[in-house]
């Protein structure tokens, strides 16, 4: 089968299009044929820690199709059920933090970018009707994400203010569409401003340029809430926008893991500071159950063949997305 194979040469470079063996399902697993599935900035990661001394790996984390083959015991799946793929394995039920051994689909294990992939049956859930393939095959890993940081750890409530640094990625579109959905004020930031205009059409109650004075921006304005996925280079700055004994949530740092912390601010400010990352599956289940009950699509930002990877990666690399990239498989 036709997969999209890291091996041999760290990063892109060590990217290419291979055929890789077809094999059955084991006891307690189902094949999917795989119709679509969605690129996250894991995915750049993997390139990096996937070493070159192991084995080719196929990378990519979520997606959807039709299962093919089921293998012995499974009996609530069926060959040709439409499934979308929950790419967190080994953590069942909610808990403070994920449980030794939680692992996320392609890597170590392979991955969504290919044309059929083995899961564990548990792991394929009903695809939700209202979905289109391109939707369902990007929503898994980012709304998970955002579903755990925003109410799970954030504890978000209606009338909250909520702050969104760096809108443009698969997690910060759904962070702003479950916060409205959720009855929050929602303020989000970017360095582009057409990312700020496409943010305010998504229902952002304001959207303005990461590099403006964000303090004068809001007019003092504090926010009981900011979910904070940039790093380094906006963690002070979303800092100062809480309110005292706010909250702020993070679960990434694409611009730098370390952070310069004033702690005497810090707890005289009363401040909650919560870790967030991926979400179990029950949680994967409420979340699930919450865009259904408010119609809630992914923002596909583009799709793409399983060919035309280099320009999927450069696309997320650059950061020039909003929403999620895909590959029509």
């Amino acid at each position: 089968m036709k997969a999209i194979v890291h091996a041999k040469t760290t990063g892109l470079e060590g990217l290419s299009i291979s055929n890789m063996e077809e094999i059955p399902p084991k006891a307690g697993e189902v094949r999917v044929q795989l119709k679509t599935a969605g690129l996250n900035h894991r995915d750049l990661f993997v390139l990096t820690r996937h070493k070159t001394t192991e084995p080719p790996l196929i990378i990519g984390s979520d997606g959807a199709g039709i299962i093919d083959a089921i293998g012995e015991g499974v009996i609530d799946l069926k060959v040709g059920d439409e499934v979308i793929i929950n790419p967190g394995l080994g953590w069942k039920e909610n808990s403070d933090a994920p449980p030794r051994g939680f692992e996320v689909i392609g890597l170590p294990f392979h991955g969504t970018f290919a044309e059929k992939i083995i899961i564990p049956a548990e792991n394929a859930l009903p695809k939700p009707h209202y979905l289109t393939w391109e939707e369902a095959g990007v929503l898994s890993l980012a709304a998970l994400t955002a579903y755990r940081a925003l109410f799970t750890q954030g504890q978000v409530k209606p009338e909250m203010k909520v702050l969104i640094p760096g809108i443009g990625s698969g997690v910060a579109t759904f962070l702003l569409q479950f916060a409205k959905a959720a009855g929050a004020t929602v303020y989000v930031t970017s360095r582009s401003m057409e990312k700020c205009q496409k943010a305010l059409e998504m229902g952002a109650d304001k959207a303005f340029d990461s590099n403006e004075e964000w303090e004068k921006v809001l007019a003092g304005e504090k926010m009981d809430l900011v979910i904070e996925c940039v790093g380094a280079a906006t963690f002070n700055k979303s800092l100062k926008q809480l309110r005292l004994g706010g909250t702020i949530v993070t679960f990434g740092a694409s611009a730098g893991d370390v952070v310069e912390l004033n702690l005497r601010q810090f707890f005289y400010g009363q401040f909650r500071l919560l870790g967030s990352t991926m979400g179990s599956g029950e949680e994967y289940l409420e979340m699930i159950n919450f865009i259904q009950k408010h119609n809630i699509r992914p923002v596909v930002d583009r799709m793409y063949s399983l060919e035309e990877f280099h320009q999927a990666f450069k696309r997320l690399e650059n950061a020039e997305q909003l929403g999620k990239i895909g590959f029509t498989i």
